[in-house]
């Protein structure tokens, strides 16, 4: 396997909702606000699964601050067009009160496609996540590093999660899109593999069946992409401010290069059994940064705290090469002020407490997800 150095390349994906100004309730995308959009910002805004959802891709970009233009851009753009139809958007995983059963998914052959195939689990899709795109070659060092890389998944979503709330209730998760998400097929962890080929061997199993049309159906957390010669992270909810989502964006970027270091010196990440894994994949998407991850080396369950300064100093060198450091260093603020799950929840509180009911108090928690969408821009 070569062990030139690859590009590390990095793209972000991210899926918004859009919500009426006046009634903080969802609404679907007009054709105008879509023509709009894509007027400005041609391939790189694209329809979601459904009509409430818009969707949005940087450009391939060197490092985070070149992906910290072209995202500022993209949702300067996607806002600045949503206001003219009365509409905002917001980058949370889950809106807080909204009825997956009153939305209505678009109108396209792919979806249209998914409706039929996925039948009653697919509508409960009113979700949004966030994707890093990190450019890798050969394709069996993608693989490679995606077993190694596994381990670190849950650290992401931990510090990711948007979605608290689900039709007007506390979940009392940190992330309940993930649980929503899971009741996909082809979801969740990815199979440990031991090369590019056995992947596609796998994939073709279900392609040669009709089962699938291609590997853009696996949907796993972290997954060789089917367009692209990159390694696609899927774990996280979408980020309210933009800061975090580069933050989000620069760990994993530097993530893959650790990786790949040890690779040059004929070393590995340690694999953990996908059971295990799955067990501080759980504890990120039930507590999120409040009650830390498992270290499976030292046997203890260690604060969020403790595992962001040892990440921090691990991915150290490959900051200095990124000129990252700062959205890296980033990850304290967000434990400093907490996810935003802990956010929204402490904004419902306190309406709560002003003498709010709940009805308005979710409205509030809306509002925040406005504000924080707008903050950075």
């Amino acid at each position: 396997m070569a062990l030139t150095h690859p590009d590390f390349t990095i793209g972000i994906e991210e899926e918004y909702l859009l919500v009426d100004r006046d009634s903080l309730a969802l609404a679907d995308a007009p054709d105008g606000l879509m023509q709009d959009c894509q007027t400005q910002l041609q391939d790189q805004v694209s329809p979601e699964f459904l009509n409430c959802q818009i969707e949005i891709g940087t450009q391939v970009c060197r490092n985070v601050a070149e992906a910290r233009d072209d995202l500022k851009r993209l949702r300067s753009t996607v806002s600045a067009c949503a206001a003219k139809y009365n509409l905002a958007p917001i980058a949370a995983a889950c809106h807080p009160f909204a009825d997956w059963r009153n939305q209505t998914h678009t109108d396209k052959d792919r979806y249209n496609m998914l409706a039929g195939d996925l039948a009653g689990v697919v509508r409960r899709m009113l979700i949004c996540g966030m994707h890093v795109h990190v450019g890798i070659d050969p394709p069996d060092r993608r693989v490679d590093l995606m077993n190694q890389l596994s381990y670190f998944l849950p650290h992401l979503l931990a510090l990711s999660c948007s979605s608290p709330f689900w039709q007007g209730q506390d979940t009392g998760l940190s992330s309940y899109r993930l649980t929503v998400f899971d009741n996909l097929p082809r979801t969740g962890l990815p199979p440990r593999m031991e090369s590019y080929g056995e992947f596609e061997r796998s994939v073709n199993a279900l392609v040669d069946l009709g089962v699938i049309e291609d590997s853009s159906k696996i949907w796993w957390d972290l997954r060789p992409s089917h367009q692209f010669p990159t390694l696609e992270t899927r774990i996280c909810d979408v980020q309210p401010r933009l800061e975090d989502a580069l933050t989000l964006a620069a760990i994993t970027q530097a993530l893959a290069r650790m990786l790949w270091r040890l690779a040059v010196k004929n070393q590995r990440w340690r694999l953990y059994d996908r059971f295990l894994l799955a067990e501080n994949r759980w504890r990120a998407q039930r507590y999120g940064v409040r009650e830390g991850l498992i270290d499976f080396g030292l046997g203890e369950i260690v604060p969020m705290g403790d595992l962001v300064e040892e990440l921090i100093g691990l991915l150290a060198e490959d900051a200095a090469f990124f000129e990252s450091l700062a959205e890296i260093e980033g990850a304290r603020d967000m434990l400093r002020t907490g996810s935003s799950s802990g956010r929204q929840r402490q904004v419902y509180s306190d309406a709560l407490h002003a003498a709010d009911d709940r009805d308005h108090a979710l409205q509030a928690v809306v509002r925040h997800l406005i504000e924080e969408y707008h903050a950075d821009l």
